[in-house]
């Protein structure tokens, strides 16, 4: 029933990929759906840390930007292929996180905080010194767009609208399988109760170090084709903009729950960066920031927590009902000689 199940929600989960960019066509509302897909993918693997594991880091925006520069660098500088850029970024990624990793998560409380932005700061003062491979601060451009058997995702944006659907499914349903195993539960049992988990044999700070990878892989994968997709990278991307908008996202969706980063990169990409709304100018952030802290105050498990209990009160309510009906049906039926139990029917007239 199990597989039954998940098969039915990848057809739909597939069929609803497959036709959205053939429904969405004007290129500004594919530049949306596609900046809101590689976001998504960014704030929800950084839950993985944050939400599930409990290490609160910032390293998380600079594997999203070494992502861009690596595969940036080697197709501008070496000319390789976008594809193989991609999968350098991710590469060194995972050397890198888990170098950074290493001495990180054998600290605690402020101190991860610290050193991981330590290393986010390093990693950008790194970019902008390097000015003959990186561009410094002005910025490495003219990146290559992908292509695929001919096909320039960057002549047709379909190309990225699905590339970027396939990461983020792949991801979500990758993340999901790991967050339901046995492996994956020891990440919520160390943000739980850490002292505990250990006294019970798991390991705490590998289990730190696997998480901090594992969120690396897809993340710097966004951040090379976010890299490809806009043509530059620059050290904004590093920036103070690119934390508070991914934090902001995993606080309003919800930190430790799976699909709400996602839902809540779809509202704040759109309700930030949509051009009918940008006459209210700084109100949009004025109304992001009273929204954040109100699910900070009456909504800690945020808007797919908030989605959760309404769907869970509905189920009760629907349940009493129909509890109540059946209580209703047992009172109108009488023991009977004939039997356990007969229905109580209306005298007949004589």
């Amino acid at each position: 029933m199990k597989r039954l199940r998940f098969l039915l929600t990848l057809a739909a989960v597939g069929g609803v990929a497959v036709v959205l960019p053939l429904l969405i066509t004007g290129a500004y509302y594919q530049n949306l759906c596609i900046l809101t897909l590689l976001y998504a993918v960014v704030a929800s693997n950084w839950d993985l840390t944050i939400g599930y594991t409990g290490l609160f880091n910032f390293a998380h925006i600079a594997f999203f930007g070494l992502g861009a520069y690596t595969s940036g660098i080697l197709t501008v500088k070496y000319g390789i292929s976008p594809w193989l850029g991609i999968a350098a970024a991710i590469a060194l990624n995972v050397v890198v996180g888990a170098a950074m990793a290493f001495p990180a998560t054998r600290l605690r409380g402020i101190y991860v905080a610290l050193t991981t932005f330590a290393f986010t700061e390093l990693a950008s003062a790194l970019i902008v010194s390097r000015t003959s491979l990186t561009g410094g601060s002005a910025g490495l451009v003219l990146i290559p767009s992908i292509s695929f058997a001919g096909y320039d995702f960057g002549v047709h944006n379909n190309g990225y609208f699905y590339l970027g659907e396939i990461l983020l499914i792949v991801s979500t349903f990758l993340l999901r399988a790991l967050l339901k195993s046995d492996f994956g539960l020891s990440f919520v049992a160390i943000r739980e109760f850490e002292d505990y988990a250990a006294s019970r044999g798991v390991p705490v700070a590998r289990q730190r170090l696997v998480a901090l990878v594992v969120s690396a892989v897809f993340t710097s994968a966004a951040g090379a084709i976010y890299a490809h997709y806009l043509g530059v990278a620059s050290p904004d991307i590093f920036g103070f903009g690119f934390v508070t908008l991914f934090l902001s996202m995993v606080i309003l969706g919800g930190s430790g729950t799976l699909y709400g980063p996602i839902v809540a990169a779809v509202a704040l990409t759109f309700f930030t960066e949509w051009r009918e709304l940008a006459g209210y100018g700084d109100l949009r952030f004025m109304i992001v920031s009273g929204v954040i802290v109100a699910v900070l105050l009456f909504a800690r498990s945020g808007l797919w927590g908030a989605l959760e209990a309404i769907w869970r009160l509905a189920r009760g309510r629907r349940r009493t009902s129909d509890a109540a009906a059946e209580a209703v049906a047992e009172q109108n039926r009488v023991p009977t000689e004939a039997g356990p139990a007969a229905t109580v029917t209306e005298p007949q007239a004589r």
